[in-house]
């Protein structure tokens, strides 16, 4: 039990894909204008996530060293069609604005590296949990960027007006602001790192 609570727990922690590894971050700066992109984006990326890990570590055994990396994409690929097509037919606004980056799950460091590194390595238990794990720290970056970008960069928050008399900071919606915000948290998690050491 301690162990599938660590699994889970170091995807929000020290292994978070975003503050921790520093990795899926093309999604990451692209799509983190506002918390719905995000929420959007992090549950698609949880969904492949939880089946690819689920499937490639009940197949470990069975799928041969020499063709691994080829088979998990064609399994993470399987996942990302299903997710794009359920996001197509539940809601095709989100997925019009994702755009590109649903499609590109299939070669996300993030979904590869856990293949990899761990469901290959692992048992089915263990890696539900990495996966659960990875894919909501992962959710939660990108919610906690796109949240500070939208309030300070729109003034809104889910697309709702909450900063009255606020001129926004206009460069935290455009490209640069992704970058400036990340820098800066993944900064303050280096210090909060560094302080608690």
């Amino acid at each position: 039990m301690k162990r599938l609570w660590y699994e889970f727990k170091k995807g929000l922690t020290i292994q978070n894909p975003t503050f921790g590894l520093i990795l899926g971050l093309c999604p990451t700066l692209a799509i983190s204008t506002t918390v719905v992109n995000a929420l959007g984006m992090g549950i698609a990326a949880t969904f492949v996530l939880l089946g690819s890990n689920i499937i490639i570590s009940a197949l470990r055994r069975i799928i041969p060293q020499e063709i691994r990396i080829p088979c998990y994409i064609v399994v993470i690929a399987t996942f990302v069609t299903i997710t794009e097509l359920l996001m197509k037919a539940s809601s095709p606004t989100l997925s019009k604005t994702l755009g590109i980056f649903v499609p590109l799950i299939v070669v996300n460091c993030i979904v590869m590296a856990r293949a990899e590194a761990f469901a290959s390595k692992n048992s089915l238990i263990y890696s539900l949990f990495d996966a659960l794990g990875m894919g909501l720290g992962f959710t939660l970056a990108l919610t906690l960027i796109a949240g500070i970008r939208e309030i300070l960069g729109n003034g809104t928050f889910l697309g709702i007006p909450i900063l009255k008399n606020f001129e926004p900071i206009i460069v935290l919606i455009l490209p640069p602001g992704a970058l400036l915000t990340i820098g800066l948290l993944i900064g303050l998690t280096n210090w909060l790192k560094r302080k608690k050491k």
